[in-house]
């Protein structure tokens, strides 16, 4: 698996490396080959290129403002090398159209430096305002509710009121400020139960613990507690930390566990499909549907919504997952839909419910451009 993670970072690098490059040349050749404005263009591009890495890294070493900054502009650059990238190879379509059958304005052929120039900050005046527009949908949340019914009994309650939020990504973008929006929100929805599917944390542990959030998420309110699993980004930062730090503060993490709440339903928590990276397995579902009574109603939390017929063929009534964000940024959400059966929303198969939510908060950019981020609230009726 470590073989495998290494091969990951190579190709990530590599096409991280090849459309920065693309874009530098395209951004390079705007300017005139004497010109000093070459200079700053090249030196500024580095550093945007660069902020990400350097800050992650930097805050392993010396959590500070200087990392936050870094990582703040890294952040940002990597939705903006997107759409820069696709502008460029739309537009770069358009040339090669033009040279067969021209179509171009004669005042390009005739002034291409002027041409050029107008180009480059039409798109980099739309990348950023696509980067201001998503940012503030990013930080705009909807309730997203829906109303379920699970043909069980289940002993003393009719209903369930969950509320569900996956993906917060806490960490040096997503804050203390943002968890105290989301756990007034969670709050004032009166859960009865509140759900976190996973990537609660973001990658390092370390920007959570210097801002306190662990405060925040002990104001959490619900009758039957919080629970939570572990997603892909705890295994990136330090799961045991992660998991210690949660639980520490007010949450119940359930890894490969099941527990009956309240006597009256069984909540399934799965290990993230990531403890791989560990050299380790987590439990098959049947093996831990066994420790389940199929006669009350089960919901299952899944971080990553791979093999949804799992649940289904194991006695599942309702299942929760993550993880896919929805692509995040358009047209990401076109490759999440083909990667998995449900990339975002609801889904019945058979008798299991299905809910893949695109989560609250963001991982990288603090941008979300086609999808809003969410909280699920889940209405769910039994049989009398």
């Amino acid at each position: 698996m470590r073989s495998n993670f290494i091969l990951f970072l190579a190709a990530f690098f590599t096409a991280y490396g090849l459309v920065n490059f693309y874009i530098f040349i395209r951004g390079w050749r705007v300017f005139a080959p004497k010109s000093s404005l070459r200079v700053c263009f090249a030196v500024i591009f580095l550093v945007l290129a660069l902020s990400f890495i350097a800050g992650r890294l930097l805050e392993n070493i010396w959590l500070s403002v200087v990392s936050d900054v870094f990582v703040w502009m890294g952040a940002f650059w990597i939705a903006a090398m997107l759409y820069l990238f696709l502008s460029l190879v739309l537009l770069d379509l358009m040339r090669l159209i033009n040279h067969w059958v021209p179509f171009f304005p004669s005042s390009v052929k005739a002034y291409p430096s002027k041409a050029k120039r107008t180009v480059a900050l039409v798109i980099t005046g739309s990348v950023l305002f696509l980067l201001g527009a998503g940012h503030i949908n990013a930080r705009i949340p909807r309730i997203q509710t829906l109303d379920l019914s699970i043909p069980k009994k289940a002993e003393g309650i009719e209903t369930l009121n969950i509320v569900a939020a996956s993906d917060i990504h806490l960490g040096s973008i997503i804050g203390k400020r943002r968890l105290d929006s989301l756990v007034a929100k969670i709050n004032a929805l009166n859960p009865d139960l509140v759900l976190l599917p996973g990537d609660i944390m973001d990658e390092d542990i370390a920007p959570v613990i210097k801002e306190n959030v662990g405060d925040t998420l002990r104001n959490l309110k619900s009758r039957w507690g919080v629970f939570a699993v572990t997603g892909n980004h705890e295994y990136i930062g330090g799961v045991e930390e992660a998991c210690d730090y949660l639980s520490d503060h007010g949450v119940i993490v359930l890894r490969d566990q099941v527990v009956k709440v309240n006597e009256s339903f069984y909540l399934v928590g799965r290990e993230d499909r990531s403890i791989r990276r560990q050299g380790k397995n987590r439990k098959r579902l049947q093996e831990l549907m066994a420790g389940a009574d199929q006669t009350c109603p089960v919901i299952l939390m899944d971080h990553q919504p791979f093999q949804l017929e799992e649940g289904e063929t194991n006695g599942v009534d309702l299942q929760i997952s993550g993880h896919t964000h929805h692509g995040q940024l358009w047209p990401l959400n076109l490759i999440t839909e083909r990667v998995y059966e449900l990339s975002w929303g609801y889904k019945k198969k058979n008798s299991t419910h299905v809910y893949v939510s695109c989560g609250f908060g963001s991982w990288g950019p603090p941008v979300r451009i086609g999808n809003r981020p969410e909280i699920v609230n889940l209405k769910i009726s039994f049989l009398k």
